[in-house]
């Protein structure tokens, strides 16, 4: 327990100290981020994410402190039940283990990946609903991704309690994407609710003091003696709404890969941690992908029974590559469907 609390710790505070010279450092101040800056940024999140999948390739083991064959055993009962191993002896076992764990990782990394293209959508709509001034962007989906951190690890070691305890956890989950991906084929377009009508926003300026005006980069200011939140805090309190309604998605997309919930939690992480230097590169091509909610329907449907199926598929041996092999073609065929076949007498509007 004491190593996986060790890794633990030691990789959250690698992305945060990250994500921390991001906002000191390079974005001390307040600024426009250009397309060069958003482009390194989502290199070294990327990398940082592979490196995440080379880790698990040769130390994916210590994550769970493995050391002995009961204690391999035991983990395949909890996490890999559909895990078949060629290898008879514990040292191949144990790498056999390793090549299945990174594998999972990969496909729930470009699970999230492809789900959070949607995200960027409703966020960038969010941003220009409120009006936000483009120069406080960067400050608000940087705050918005800390706390998602927090969110994220609070449901997914939950939902990994729930399916230990109750495993019909994971039949309520496959309904659930079956019935999200069905529903995005017949989605009308502009069907997104405005964000000025949600709840959480109208409880918010009933009962709290609201000012009218932004105030540079603050989301709160003091005025006579009183406290007042700017329409930042309105608006990250709004993207951080979404974040948690987009996780009912994407968390459970990510358990039909994989039961453990340390591959669930960084697969989800860092394609979250990326989504907000995605989010300046792909602000300005969102409408150029015309066959991407396609794809994310097929996606989500595919793995919605996948989740259904999960007892079905444990006891053939269906591996986990299986799954990034078809993630990986639905993705690459979503964009070059989109490539090849631009909606017509339709012009991408320029945001930023």
């Amino acid at each position: 327990m004491s190593t996986e609390v060790l890794l633990m710790g030691g990789f959250l505070t690698l992305i945060i100290f990250v994500l921390m010279i991001d906002l000191l450092v390079v974005g001390g101040k307040s600024h426009i981020v250009s397309t060069r800056e958003a482009l390194g940024w989502t290199s070294v999140w990327v990398l940082l994410a592979m490196g995440f999948y080379v880790f698990l390739k040769f130390y994916g083991h210590l994550l769970h402190g493995i050391e002995t064959q009961e204690e391999l055993n035991t983990v395949i009962r909890q996490y890999a039940p559909e895990l078949r191993f060629k290898m008879t002896d514990f040292e191949g076992m144990l790498g056999e283990y390793r090549d299945h764990m990174s594998m999972s990782y990969l496909a729930g990394y470009f699970i999230e990946q492809t789900l959070s293209i949607d995200n960027v959508f409703v966020i960038l709509m969010i941003l220009q609903s409120f009006s936000v001034p483009l120069r406080n962007y960067k400050n608000v989906l940087l705050w918005g991704v800390l706390g998602a951190i927090i969110l994220r690890f609070i449901f997914i070691f939950a939902g990994a309690a729930l399916i230990q305890r109750f495993d019909w956890v994971l039949y309520i989950f496959g309904a659930f994407l079956v019935y999200q991906g069905i529903s995005i084929l017949f989605k009308k377009e502009d069907s997104h609710k405005d964000p000025h009508d949600y709840a959480i926003v109208k409880f918010l300026s009933k009962y709290f003091n609201i000012s009218k005006e932004y105030v540079g980069n603050q989301f709160a200011i003091k005025h006579h003696g009183k406290v007042f939140f700017t329409p930042l805090m309105l608006v990250l309190v709004l993207v951080e709404f979404t974040d948690v309604i987009f996780a009912l998605d994407s968390i459970p997309a990510v358990f039909s890969v994989s039961l453990d919930p340390y591959v669930v939690f960084f697969s989800n992480i860092f394609a979250i941690i990326g989504l907000r230097s995605l989010f300046f590169l792909l602000a300005n091509m969102i409408d150029k992908f015309r066959f991407l909610s396609v794809g994310v329907s097929i996606l989500l449907t595919f793995v919605g029974v996948k989740l259904l199926a999960h007892t079905w598929l444990e006891h053939i041996g269906f591996k986990s590559s299986y799954s990034l092999y078809f993630i990986g073609t639905t993705i690459l065929l979503s964009i070059i469907f989109s490539a090849l076949f631009p909606e017509k007498g339709k012009r991408t509007k320029k945001v930023l």
